[in-house]
């Protein structure tokens, strides 16, 4: 199992627990609600590992740029992602 599904799982499996401890809901199937959850995690997850792809292919295409200034990578890699998220309403 790769390891974004094994984190969605782990995820899932907490927040079902936690939301039905305090009882903010009821789930006659956990095992249904735990996928559900499961799910949306998963979506989520590859919707940020494809903002990253991109954010990466921006500063690729960028990179003659980006080397002939003094310029940290993690920091313009940070900063572009944060306009694409909130672009397209992605919150990180």
């Amino acid at each position: 199992m790769p390891r974004r599904e094994e984190i969605a799982d782990r995820i899932a499996d907490a927040v079902l627990k936690r939301l039905v401890v305090k009882k903010l809901v009821e789930a006659k199937d956990e095992a249904t609600a735990r996928a559900a959850v499961r799910k949306v995690l998963l979506e989520n997850l590859q919707a940020e590992e494809r903002l990253d792809a991109e954010a990466r292919q921006i500063l690729m295409e960028h990179s003659k740029e980006i080397r002939d200034t003094a310029v940290d990578y993690a920091r313009l890699l940070a900063m572009v992602r944060g306009k694409l998220a909130r672009e397209r309403g992605f919150i990180l």
